[in-house]
């Protein structure tokens, strides 16, 4: 059975090196690309690939929340994350949203490929590196609830946190979700009241600190 594959990362030139590397194996296929989070839930919805692989840090709509999406989309769409960061509240914030692995970057190329197949099989598969610890807190953190942005605020207000943290304008967020600008200005209140910061440095140092970007 061949695995269809989106790609999703912002640097083409990681992508660029990932394909041909994944085309190697005649089980795997990739069938598209996508340089934010946006591109790659819309891709998802088109193509129904079998597994998407995900930056976490990726501009307009983070991996976090594009996997959430994903999941909402078709439960049935796999979702991996190949990241370059292996803190543990980005690697919880990614089991949350649905994603089954979470791996890294620096790790082999054949680390990936193995792990597709039982990625396919609904394991949860986790680096070497980031190990039983977080596993063991992931339990716990699945037992009790935790303040963060993702309990905090809602999906509309994390993506508008995340576009103010990446220096997006007022316009520019309103054209990209289709709204008005005074919309916009509402919901950048809203953010603020709830988590009671009080500046864009604040709301973006907030957004680094929790995972919605990470401003490579």
């Amino acid at each position: 059975m061949t695995v269809r594959l989106i790609l999703g990362d912002d640097h083409k030139m990681f992508r660029d090196g990932l394909r041909p590397l994944l085309a190697r194996h005649r089980d795997l296929e990739v069938v598209g690309e996508a340089s934010d989070g946006r591109e790659v839930v819309e891709l998802a919805e088109a193509l129904r690939p079998d597994l998407v692989i995900l930056d976490v840090s990726m501009p307009v709509l983070n991996g976090v929340e594009a996997a959430r999406r994903i999941r909402r989309l078709d439960p049935g769409i796999r979702v991996a994350m190949l990241s370059m960061h292996s803190d543990r509240r980005f690697v919880l914030e990614s089991l949350n949203a649905g994603a089954t692995a979470y791996l890294l970057k620096d790790d082999a190329f054949e680390d990936l490929v193995r792990a597709i197949p039982r990625i396919m099989a609904g394991q949860v598969v986790l680096a070497e590196r980031i190990g039983s610890l977080v596993a063991r807190e992931y339990v716990a953190l699945a037992r009790r609830e935790e303040d963060s942005a993702f309990d905090r605020l809602s999906p509309r207000e994390r993506e508008v946190l995340q576009l103010i943290a990446e220096g997006r304008s007022t316009k520019e967020m309103a054209a990209l979700h289709e709204v008005s600008v005074k919309t916009i200005e509402t919901q950048r209140k809203q953010i603020m009241d709830k988590l009671d910061l009080h500046s864009v440095a604040e709301l973006t140092k907030y957004a680094i600190r929790e995972g919605l970007t990470s401003l490579e």
